[in-house]
């Protein structure tokens, strides 16, 4: 029995002590019993504040590098931003076990810290880059061949066997794959194919349980018939739970769990979307071709390529073909965008997103008459060069030299004379300017032909 806070014995122990001096087999008189619970709590998590002082105290990176930092654990998710708190990822479990496991010496603190002096060393001009360059690359290039032989695809992806199912009696796992964490029946080495259920919001590869990943498989489900003796259907898809019904597709609302979602619930959710559906259409002409239609925005009219406006006091149901054809006429037909496009547009997002979360404003994109005025001026210069590449130097000295410089009139020349005699110096000197051109153009293109 000690008092909290002292160990260590000291002087005064004897005078201050807690307890009588007891004996073996004196009975004790129990006044009061108290029960205290003590919890000892982790540290705080790092928000970009305490991890900037962190890796300032380290000796890692520099002010200009730490926005980067931060930014690439944000892109890249190996962190999630929460109440302004990093929070790591599967990925960047999987990552950091990775590079912990098999990149020991390049994770470490003192070697960033070393390598980042050295170049400190070589940007003020007191070392050489090429030697600091080989240290480093030589035997690093040597250690990723080395893991590029021996390490296989289940230490990559952090595998963990969590238990043996029940029915196929196969090996049941998790792991990390190309769309995020997921959990797995069997291998690849079986003669059946694995079966695969993607990770649940929330749930993690570290601390996901037997029974919850099992539960897993439980989708999709076969609820039962609806009223018109359609199979309704529950599964997961790329854009959250749904139901399908014959061919339609409806998005389970996010109260709706779809492992506990009921056939009542189901079918209460396809009639809203079938009676949304029917009211979203206010007219048809053609057969359909035409529709106006109830829009998130307001009505509209549509021909399946091209969306038209409709006026704010014009009503929608006195609307005739004649003025949906006009409408359509006047609308812009969308073009669709180029992958590249696409690639820049998502790039673009993801930066406003990760400045959304940081609380800042996001860089705004480079215009695009700027990009097209520096692409007009690569393609001239390569016009140019590549021209030049048809001729040679013999035929260019040839051609220069047959341009004749034009004349220029006596100077000392009567007043009376002086304008006859440039009138008639200019006309020879244009004359000789023409052939000179027609010759380097007859010249260049017999080297073009030859070429």
């Amino acid at each position: 029995v000690y008092e909290e806070g002292r160990d260590a014995k000291s002087e005064d122990d004897d005078n201050s002590s807690l307890l009588p001096v007891f004996t073996l087999g004196d009975k004790v008189p129990l006044e009061t019993l108290v029960a205290d619970q003590h919890f000892t709590e982790p540290p705080p998590r790092f928000n970009e504040a305490t991890l900037v002082k962190a890796m300032e105290e380290i000796g890692i990176g520099r002010p200009s590098t730490y926005a980067t930092i931060i930014q690439v654990l944000l892109a890249r998710e190996y962190v999630t931003l929460d109440s302004k708190r990093f929070y790591p990822t599967d990925i960047g479990r999987v990552v950091s076990n990775f590079l912990s496991g098999h990149f020991t010496q390049y994770v470490d603190y003192d070697f960033t810290a070393k390598l980042e002096d050295e170049l400190d060393a070589v940007a003020r001009g007191e070392q050489d880059y090429v030697p600091v360059l080989r240290r480093f690359w030589e035997p690093f290039k040597k250690l990723v061949d080395e893991k590029s032989e021996s390490v296989t695809r289940a230490e990559v992806s952090n595998a963990r066997v969590i238990g043996v199912h029940p029915e196929s009696g196969k090996e049941m796992s998790v792991r990390l794959g190309r769309f995020g964490p997921f959990a797995q029946i069997g291998t690849k080495d079986d003669e059946d194919k694995p079966k695969f259920a993607s990770l649940r919001p929330g749930q993690r590869m570290d601390s996901i349980t037997f029974d919850e990943a099992l539960k897993l498989f439980d989708l999709p489900r076969k609820l039962g018939l609806d009223h018109q003796n359609r199979e309704i259907t529950i599964a997961i898809g790329r854009f959250g739970p749904f139901a399908k019904v014959g061919t339609m597709f409806v998005s389970l609302p996010k109260e709706d769990d779809p492992y506990e979602v009921t056939l009542e619930r189901a079918i209460e959710i396809i009639k809203a979307k079938e009676q949304m559906l029917a009211e979203r259409v206010i007219k048809t002409f053609n057969d359909g071709a035409i529709q106006v239609l109830k829009g998130k925005y307001g009505p509209y009219i549509t021909d399946g390529e091209k969306n038209g406006k409709i006026a704010k006091d014009v009503d929608p149901n006195e609307l005739t073909l004649e003025d949906c054809i006009a409408s359509l006429a006047a609308a812009p037909k969308g073009k669709p965008k180029s992958k590249s496009a696409s690639a820049k547009g998502a790039t673009e997002r993801a930066k406003r997103e990760v400045a959304r979360q940081r609380g800042k404003t996001a860089a705004a994109p480079k215009k695009a008459a700027a990009k097209k005025a520096a692409d007009s001026k690569t393609a001239k210069a390569r016009v140019k060069s590549e021209t030049a590449k048809l001729l040679s130097n013999d035929e260019i000295s040839a051609i220069e030299s047959k341009k004749a410089p034009a004349k220029k009139a006596p100077a000392k020349k009567a007043a009376a004379k002086k304008s006859a005699a440039k009138k008639s110096a200019a006309k020879k000197a244009g004359a000789k300017k023409a052939a000179a051109k027609k010759s380097v153009s007859a010249g260049a293109k017999a080297a073009v032909a030859a070429s």
